[in-house]
């Protein structure tokens, strides 16, 4: 192996890790917390969370096996199964995406009757759309035996051996990559930018209310109204950031192998294979953002997650008080005799 394929598996290897362990973290938020299940939103990432262990524990390995061994890990049942389940996942992640970000965006343009748009029964309707959507493209591709281990992303996945079929197949990897990665953009850029709007002009009438506060109280001191003005500058630059990271993330992720993959279907353009499996892990690098951008690091699910470490920690620490008392009173016992 030269030293960019042990680069690589390794880059794989800590995907997988972080991944693994930030789903998992995620999913025993969703079960410990009674009021995280409550909410419709929790539905969506809950579908997202399972998208991405699954992705963690079937492509990601076999991909590896791919970088170290150049070659087909397994039989061919094998990677027809995990490449069905990596175009299955990949778009049924992207939609959920989607899906949370409408989400957000009824829950902020129209809060008045966010609860009557967005509630179990929309939300189960959404997420069976998505799986039916999801699950179309994988089942007519493997019906036409397009799946296969290609050699330029070391890993499962669309793939056509055929050369008779190649008009058909640049159409059908088109029409996926519109109606996956495509038209979850459109819906990304749309909803967010409707909540940034709102977000920002909400932002404007606290400015206004802030400065008029500030002007009426003369004897106010300087430091107060420093703070006063750094906190109105953070507040305009807080809704920013996160629709950034929202729509950010999901180009950067998705962008250059979608890219690779409709490039990869012309003749005339060749790609590196160091660029195709680099492609295929900034799109595994997903399931690892995924945690961190919707759940892990707001607030109600840091809550949860330090609850759960709290209480583990309370419980070893009770456990050991409770075995030193043991061996102290048998130590006692046997100074008796």
């Amino acid at each position: 192996m030269s030293i960019w394929e042990l680069l690589l598996a390794f880059v794989v290897v800590l995907l997988m890790l972080v991944a693994l362990l930030a789903n998992v973290l995620v999913l025993l938020c969703f079960l410990y917390s009674a009021d995280i299940r409550k909410q419709v939103p929790g539905l969506f990432i809950l579908n997202l969370t399972f998208c991405n262990l699954l992705m963690t524990v079937s492509s990601m390995p076999l991909t590896l096996a791919g970088i170290i061994y150049k070659s087909q890990p397994g039989g061919d049942q094998i990677c027809h199964v995990v490449g069905f389940l990596e175009t299955f996942l990949t778009t049924n992640s992207m939609l959920s995406m989607a899906a949370l970000s409408i989400d957000r965006w009824i829950a902020v343009v129209f809060p008045l009757s966010y609860h009557s748009k967005m509630r179990y029964r929309d939300a189960a309707l959404i997420l069976s759309y998505t799986w039916l959507h999801s699950v179309s493209f994988p089942i007519a591709a493997a019906s036409l035996s397009w799946v296969g281990f290609h050699h330029l992303y070391a890993s499962c996945t669309l793939y056509n051996k055929r050369p008779e079929d190649r008009t058909q197949f640049v159409i059908f990897t088109g029409v996926f990559h519109a109606l996956s990665f495509l038209l979850s953009l459109i819906i990304l850029c749309f909803t967010y930018l409707k909540v940034l709007k709102v977000a920002r002009f909400h932002c404007k009438r606290i400015d206004v209310i802030t400065m008029q506060t500030l002007v009426l109280l003369v004897d106010i001191h300087p430091s107060v109204r420093e703070r006063c003005l750094e906190e109105q500058k953070r507040r305009r630059q807080r809704a920013t950031k996160k629709i950034s990271t929202f729509i950010g993330t999901f180009i950067l992720c998705f962008a250059p192998y979608v890219i690779t993959r409709l490039v990869e279907l012309s003749s005339v353009v060749h790609i590196n294979s160091h660029w195709g499996i680099i492609s295929k892990c900034l799109a595994y690098s997903k399931a690892v953002s995924d945690p961190f951008v919707y759940s892990l690091l707001r607030h109600q699910y840091k809550k949860t997650w330090k609850d759960i470490i709290n209480k583990i920690l309370k419980r070893s620490s009770i456990n050991s008080s409770a075995l030193a008392s043991e061996v102290h009173n048998r130590n006692i016992s046997q100074l008796n005799e």
